[in-house]
């Protein structure tokens, strides 16, 4: 290992650096979670970076995404090197010219985050259904399932497509190989130009389109002979699979990564085998690697090439022990016979098993998984490896899930586990833009590139994005890691926003005797008493080593605004001794210097210094009491009284549980009821604006700014106060039209994102204390209690009639 060099990349960033290498121009329009893929190429050649030709390709952001496809094949057609990405319906924007593009074999390749279609519901994350969408367009389909496969195989598709001058579409799961942070072997300039064939890209720049040599392409042909033009392309189909393999040998000869269009792992007499392709398949072969050392017959085909499917070569791959196939899909195409791969298995054993006497065809099962980035789990795969052990296995099966309609769903052990002893697990549970998802990245860029020691980040977000939950999975490993899916058995588990403990059962992934740390306002002494009772059960039950750190206040002391991403660092590899401290924190500052050095100037990485010196000396190890002693339980994620859907389907998944929904919950066209929002608390706010009824003007800005509404005003008549709370605020209303009525404003602190708009828009000033205004910032788990008590009696005043208005 010591002769090999590392770094830690995304999917994205792998595949995106091979990309500009490796093109001259390329046309862009940003879609998630591709958007990467061409905002980092844009950068690089804004900067003055070359490719591996020593030019800085041109690179253009489109009005969509078939402005980019159309501009591409403009570009092809002038004999550019050119390229480009995109996902989900921005891929099928792009079909039409990627028709054209096949039709006229020019060689090109367009880098894909395979994203879920939109159909009864939009959703952002990842799976088949856009790839497979564009199965007839004519282009070859190359499967990624790594980070370090996705720049592998980004290379070797951008030299076999100019040999076979087919386009290909390289694919990877979006976000589960996008988004997943991982050690690699990169792959450099000169790597990337001894590899290409200069001669191949000779060939392309002569078919270009040139009043120089005149050709014409692209006409209109009739019925006598459309069918014979059409079919004349076969031998370069019949070509590729042939090309790619060679391409793939001269990559292993090159750089040591041996590849096939089918990769076999498992039991050489195997007798049960599933069939995967892109980050499946890494869950797939940790499942196999635990079961075939307890002596089961199981195997995995991973498909690599998957158009044109070369079903002889996936013949030639299988243990002629195979006894049953399942194929897994990660797709749906309702009204089929079967999934994509399921009809290719099937189709490719018909014209290619050759049977010698009664050697029968072995059985094919087809099973979808993984819709929407939904968890396939080595736990998933053991339940899909039994249920191909049974006599009369379902023959179209569904994993994940469970189908309470057409009861199509596997039953699976979920507490099966591949993981390790030695593996280092975390979970961190952050606010977006606290700087959580920072501190991970750059734990995984620390590790990856300092220890001899593998590490793999993958991070959960909400579709909101900025001001929402994110979850932060991180692995350590001694030995490469395969299986790419979420830590369900962690050994360490941070909270770095303490109110999540009321709405968010984090403890529930934490191994018995992991470590729990918790960004705590409350010190060592004190903090027990504020832990909800189900916290508490969890931390004795488990016995859990617990400990806090105030990040906030060592934020705030040292500059860092709300920035708490190099403390909670800080903290973790003090705790989870991994290196020791001062190594740590060496390689913690260094990674300061590199983020922040040169864009944010020397004062902002001394601040960040301050935070990182201060941080252990804040961190306290809790002495965790023989007995539960708490009052304080967690809130339910939507009141009692909502109705019943928001109750039972909503609150479910606004309490991370949507996962145990059964298929009868959903609606069957994705109709949701409206007003739904007001039902979800999502409690974001660090601090919440609070009311002086002194020296408000009543204006009325605070409410008119707020963008979520969680302002409001009322004037209603003074006998309404009967019955408030101790501590709610009301002041004499100043407008002439409702004398004697009283006036207040009241925060809504669950709603609240804690922006400050309303104390900006506030024009009220204290004439004695000229920073306070009639609304200011305050903490909010100081006003909470309070705020809470004020709005349920609030709430209960009418609203003035707006006729009278």
């Amino acid at each position: 290992m010591a002769d090999k060099r590392f770094v830690t990349l995304d999917g994205n960033e792998a595949t995106a650096n091979i990309a500009h290498l490796c093109n001259e121009v390329m046309a862009i329009y940003p879609i998630t979670p591709s958007s990467g893929l061409g905002e980092l190429p844009d950068a690089w050649a804004a900067a003055g970076r070359k490719n591996a030709f020593g030019s800085v390709p041109h690179v253009v952001e489109m009005q969509s995404e078939a402005g980019a496809a159309g501009a591409v094949h403009g570009a092809l057609q002038t004999g550019a090197l050119t390229s480009t990405f995109t996902a989900s319906q921005g891929l099928l924007l792009m079909i039409p010219n990627m028709f054209k593009i096949a039709g006229e074999l020019t060689p090109t390749v367009f880098h894909v985050t395979a994203r879920t279609v939109a159909t009864h519901a939009l959703s952002i994350f990842g799976d088949h259904s856009d790839v497979m969408a564009c199965r007839t367009t004519g282009w070859a389909m190359l499967a990624s399932g790594s980070v370090q496969e996705a720049q592998d195989m980004a290379l070797i598709a951008h030299q076999a497509t100019l040999e076979a001058r087919v386009p290909f579409l390289h694919f990877y799961d979006g976000f589960r190989i996008s988004h997943e942070v991982n050690k690699i072997e990169p792959l450099g300039d000169e790597d990337v130009r001894a590899f290409l064939d200069k001669e191949l890209i000779r060939q392309h720049r002569q078919r270009a389109l040139s009043p120089e040599r005149p050709k014409l392409r692209g006409t209109a042909q009739n019925p006598d002979h459309f069918f014979q033009g059409r079919e004349a392309c076969n031998p370069f189909y019949d070509a590729t699979p042939g090309i790619v393999q060679k391409t793939m040998d001269k990559f292993a000869r090159m750089f040591g990564r041996q590849y096939h269009l089918f990769d076999y792992s498992g039991s050489p007499d195997a007798e049960r085998v599933i069939v995967a392709m892109s980050s499946a398949c890494g869950v797939v072969e940790e499942t196999v690697d635990k079961l075939v050392a307890e002596g089961q017959k199981v195997g995995l085909v991973k498909i690599r090439l998957f158009r044109p499917f070369d079903g002889r070569a996936f013949v030639a791959c299988l243990p002629r022990t195979t006894r049953i196939i399942a194929a897994l899909d990660r797709t749906k195409e309702p009204g089929a016979l079967g999934e994509p791969v399921y009809q290719d298995v099937v189709t490719a054993l018909a014209e290619y098993w050759a049977t010698n006497g009664d050697e029968a065809l072995p059985r094919v099962i087809g099973g979808r998984y993984g819709l929407s980035s939904k968890e396939f789990t080595p736990a998933m795969v053991a339940g899909i490896y039994a249920e191909m052990a049974k006599p009369q296995p379902k023959r179209h099966f569904t994993i994940g899930i469970r189908d309470d309609v057409t009861h199509l769903s596997l039953e699976y052990d979920e507490n099966f586990s591949t993981e390790a002893p030695d593996v280092v697990r975390g979970v961190f549970y952050g606010l977006g833009s606290d700087g959580t998802v920072s501190a991970v990245r750059s734990t995984v860029k620390i590790l990856g590139e300092n220890t001899p020691l593998y590490a793999q980040g993958y991070f959960v977000y909400d579709s909101r994005k900025a001001g929402s939950v994110t979850t932060s999975h991180l692995r350590v490993s001694p030995r490469p890691i395969k299986g790419s899916y979420l830590v369900h058995k962690a050994t360490f588990v941070a909270c770095h926003q303490f109110h999540f403990l009321e709405r968010i059962d984090m403890l529930s992934v934490a191994e018995p005797g992991a470590t729990f740390l918790l960004n705590s306002p409350y010190g060592p002494d004190e903090v027990w008493d504020h832990l909800p009772r189900e916290v508490q059960e969890q931390i004795l039950a488990k016995r859990l080593k617990f400990f806090v750190v105030d990040a906030y206040r060592v934020a705030r002391e040292t500059g860092m605004g709300v920035r708490i991403n190099t403390i909670m660092q800080t903290c973790f590899f003090q705790l989870a001794g991994m290196l020791p401290a001062d190594v740590a924190i060496a390689h913690i500052k260094d990674s300061i210097k590199a983020t922040y050095g040169k864009k944010g100037g020397e004062k902002v990485v001394q601040q960040n210094f301050a935070a990182v010196d201060a941080a252990l000396a804040a961190l306290h190890e809790v002495k965790v009491p023989d007995r539960v002693t708490s009052t304080l339980c967690m809130v339910p994620p939507v009141p009692e009284d909502a109705p019943p859907f928001v109750k039972n389907v909503l609150g479910a998944i606004i309490a991370n549980r949507g996962d145990e929904l059964p298929v009868s919950a959903m609606p069957v066209d994705g109709t949701f009821p409206t007003g739904t929002t007001q039902y979800e608390k999502r409690s974001i706010a660090q601090d919440i604006p609070i009311w002086d009824p002194k020296i408000c003007t009543q204006c009325g800005f605070c409410s008119l700014v707020c963008p979520h509404a969680a302002i409001r005003m009322k004037a209603y008549p003074a006998q309404q106060l009967a019955g408030a709370p101790e501590g709610f605020k009301a002041t004499d209303w100043k407008g002439k039209e409702y004398p004697g009525y009283k006036f207040t404003v009241q925060v809504y602190p669950d709603d609240c994102t804690g922006c400050g708009l309303c104390v900006d828009a506030c024009p009220a000033k204290d004439k004695a204390v000229p920073k306070h205004k009639a609304i200011d910032m305050e903490p909010k788990l100081k006003h909470l209690h309070q705020e809470r008590k004020n709005l349920a009696f609030f709430m209960e005043i009418p609203d003035l009639d707006r006729s009278q208005v």
